[in-house]
């Protein structure tokens, strides 16, 4: 019996990993999206009304450690033109 449970359990547990997993890829391409428009768009293209949202998320997007903006910029297919 004690077997049945553990087999359920990992079951359970890795359907949870597998979830998260697809949602991680559903965060990076959100977050790739974000880096590309923000290096994309000019601070005087941004309508006043709208200066709020995008300083806050440049500033979120500018704080995510390099290996994962650029994980997100992989899943966009984007790349940073130095």
């Amino acid at each position: 019996m004690q077997h049945t449970d553990q087999t359920q359990e990992i079951a359970m547990l890795r359907a949870e990993v597998e979830m998260l997993m697809i949602e991680r890829q559903s965060l990076l391409q959100v977050a790739g999206a974000a880096a590309g428009f923000i290096a994309e768009i000019s601070s005087v293209d941004v309508p006043a009304g709208a200066i709020e949202a995008a300083e806050l998320l440049a500033e979120s997007v500018n704080a995510l450690p390099e290996e994962t903006l650029q994980d997100s910029l992989t899943a966009v297919e984007a790349h940073i033109i130095n």
